[in-house]
């Protein structure tokens, strides 16, 4: 049996309390462990509040997400109804519905910019590799949470939306026609959608998502967190007491910086539900607004604004584009054989595989390619520790030309979501086309281009700029 520690004589009653409490779950332990103890650069800046962020985000939207579920019909007869129901006649309903519907929009905006925050400071690199796969998991989920309570309102673009989304795994080969079945649960969009998508939007995605998170904050414990300068700070310490020599407590230093961040997220969150919580029609749609009907189909259709990059990126692929890649793919497969470096037998690689990925690209339709560049689009990002072959981690110390590409990676992301809610023209499309390219060239090109260029000296401390 452990042995239990005792309070000091004349210890308040709290202070007993939690001696009691200690000896039976370590709470003072994992607080010590976790905040008070746990030294972090002493460089964040305002690019390191969107973790915190993102947390609290994701409790808003269990803590609505409860109170939505208590009146919620998952029924293609009366889940519209209910929606309107909670909005008209529940006490407070209309909070708490608009609450997790701008607190949906929020939480991508977070997690896009904390993403943006590891691109540009290099936090996916040694040691932290496993930190971003996770996180790269929970924004797979985080997708996948989104489009299954999308359709819940069970409005016409919700109902719509979902049609387009589902129909397009018919397009897989061979399998795509029973993935789609599986999906639907029925030869329609119908009840048993709604009923399958309320069970995994409400208990089986937010159970996988909590874990990735557990995972996602433990992994990033055990190494440290990250610096604008990409300084390990455990590297320099204080020979007497271990401690970094360029590391805070992030309690109270950090606790207070984020809960600065949180008031200020609180104040613009709180506007926009009061205010606009359709916002112009982005994270509420007008359409949506409407009775699900499944004899007239809306003028156009297209998801809400956190996946129009992707759909963008969907569309772009037509049959003319496809012809474009496969001579890209060769080419890259000479390129390959004539400069990669292979030798023996290995040296054909290359050529063959382009040979057959080129055979593939013609094989099947173009509108299988899409969904394939779209479920690419997001997986590309998991590897991106391996792809980056960078010597230095943080952008401040590459070279200069890096940050105008960096720039125009999200300027190029942002205008392919913009591309992604307009209706398709020839010009939008060419647009989206040259924009996918870029996409996927910026990751798939990485090994190559993030060793080019002269690399200023990285300090063996971190630089601090008080703010």
């Amino acid at each position: 049996m452990a042995e239990f520690k005792q309070a000091p004589a004349g210890a308040s009653a709290a202070q007993q309390v939690m001696t009691w409490v200690d000896n039976r779950f370590p709470a003072t332990k994992l607080f010590k462990e976790h905040m008070s103890e746990y030294y972090a650069p002493k460089s964040f800046n305002f690019w390191y509040i969107f973790g915190s962020l993102s947390l609290l985000v994701l409790v808003i939207q269990i803590v609505t997400g409860i109170f939505l579920t208590m009146h919620y019909k998952p029924d293609a007869a009366l889940a519209f109804t209910s929606v309107e129901y909670i909005m008209r006649d529940v006490p407070w309903g209309w909070l708490i519905r608009y609450m997790h519907s701008t607190g949906a929009s929020a939480f991508f905006i977070v997690v896009y910019l904390h993403m943006w925050r590891g691109l540009i400071y290099g936090s996916y690199q040694k040691p932290r590799e496993l930190i971003w796969v996770f996180g790269c998991a929970i924004f797979l989920c985080l997708m996948a949470e989104a489009f299954m309570g999308y359709l819940l309102p069970w409005g016409q673009m919700s109902f719509w939306g979902a049609q387009v989304i589902i129909n397009l795994f018919a397009a897989i080969p061979f399998i795509g026609p029973d993935l789609s079945l599986l999906i639907r649960g029925d030869y329609v969009v119908g009840d048993a959608t709604l009923n399958r998508f309320f069970a995994f939007h409400v208990i089986a995605v937010p159970l996988v998502l909590l874990g990735l998170v557990v995972a996602h904050i433990i992994a990033l414990h055990e190494v440290g967190s990250n610096n604008p300068d990409g300084v390990e700070i455990k590297a320099k310490k204080d020979p007497k007491t271990g401690i970094p020599l360029d590391g805070i407590p992030f309690h109270p230093y950090y606790s207070v910086h984020d809960i600065f961040g949180v008031s200020v997220f609180l104040m613009i969150f709180s506007a926009i539900i009061f205010f606009a919580p359709e916002m112009g029609g982005y994270f509420l749609e007008y359409n949506n607004f409407i009775p699900a009907d499944a004899l007239k189909t809306p003028a156009h259709i297209a998801p809400v604004w956190y996946f129009t990059p992707y759909y963008s990126m969907l569309r772009a692929v037509t049959d003319p584009f496809v012809n474009v890649l496969a001579v890209l793919v060769g080419a890259a497969g000479v390129l390959a054989f004539l400069f990669g470096g292979l030798k023996g037998v290995w040296k054909w690689l290359p050529l063959v595989a382009a040979a057959v990925v080129a055979v593939l690209l013609k094989t099947f339709d173009a509108k299988f390619w899409g969904v394939v560049v779209m479920g690419v689009a997001v997986i590309v990002l998991f590897p991106l520790p391996w792809l980056d072959r960078s010597p230095v981690k943080s952008i401040r110390y590459r070279p200069g030309w890096n940050k105008w590409l960096y720039g125009i990676f999200i300027i190029n992301f942002l205008v392919l979501g913009y591309l992604g809610i307009k209706p398709p023209s020839d010009m939008g499309t060419l647009v989206s086309q040259v924009g996918t390219l870029f996409y996927f060239g910026f990751f798939l090109l990485m090994p190559w281009w993030s060793r080019i260029g002269t690399f200023k000296p990285v300090p063996e401390r971190v630089v601090f700029h008080a703010h």
